[in-house]
């Protein structure tokens, strides 16, 4: 397991050495390929997971079985956290979107952490406030944004936590099929399709299979407002 992405993750930063052995000490490893699930809305949760390396989507399924994403998320970062707050079963479902490696960690054992190393709870409220925030954000989006717009702030969202440089420009590795990719704007895959042709011809971006490369990222980011 790779500790030293656990080690620069923002709850864990403020422990002492010690802290973090004894830490990892409780973790277990995970291996997903990609399309398997660590588990589904509606089990019963006992901990939450960090992200080792690859990707996991949170996704819900509506009543009529349409489904949703909720958030996409990457290496140092956490879910499954909820279950320790609260312990009605999972409200998600988390699926990996590639090859990924998770470091689970049991709530007792987090419990334990809480108490001995009060500072690690500032770290998770803030974990918990980011997530609320971003999802405060994506529901404004859907009131106040077209499709077109939400797409532009989704790849951008993805470039600023997955992208690396290209020779000509951000290569945006998100793993995600085209059908996912509305599921995370909120919208149909004809709709998407539409809006990424668009920004194809403008000269934006280019398109890569499971992944975009942003061509002109200012257009990209004036098209999202």
């Amino acid at each position: 397991m790779d500790l030293e992405v656990l080690r620069r993750a923002p709850l864990f930063a403020t422990l002492d050495d010690e802290g973090f052995r004894l830490l990892t000490d409780e973790l277990t490893e995970v291996d997903l390929s990609r399309g398997a699930s660590v588990f589904r809305e509606g089990d019963q949760g006992d901990q939450l997971y960090f992200i080792v390396s690859g990707k996991v989507k949170l996704g819900r399924t509506s009543p009529d079985g349409r489904e949703s994403l909720v958030a996409i998320l990457g290496p140092g970062e956490l879910f499954g956290e909820m279950a320790l707050f609260d312990p009605a079963p999972r409200n998600a479902t988390a699926t990996a979107v590639s090859e990924t490696r998770l470091a689970g960690l049991k709530n007792e054992a987090l419990v334990a952490l809480l108490r001995s190393r009060p500072e690690v709870s500032a770290q998770l409220l803030q974990a918990l406030a980011r997530r609320l925030r971003r999802t405060n954000d994506s529901l404004s989006d859907l009131v106040f944004s077209d499709v077109p717009g939400r797409v532009a702030k989704a790849l951008l969202d993805l470039a600023d936590r997955f992208g690396r440089p290209a020779t000509d420009g951000v290569l945006v590795a998100h793993e995600l099929t085209q059908e996912e990719l509305a599921q995370l704007v909120g919208a149909s895959r004809e709709t998407v399709n539409k809006a990424l042709a668009e920004f194809v011809q403008r000269g934006w971006i280019r398109l890569e299979a499971r992944a975009v490369v942003i061509l002109d990222m200012q257009r990209l980011r004036q098209r999202s407002r």
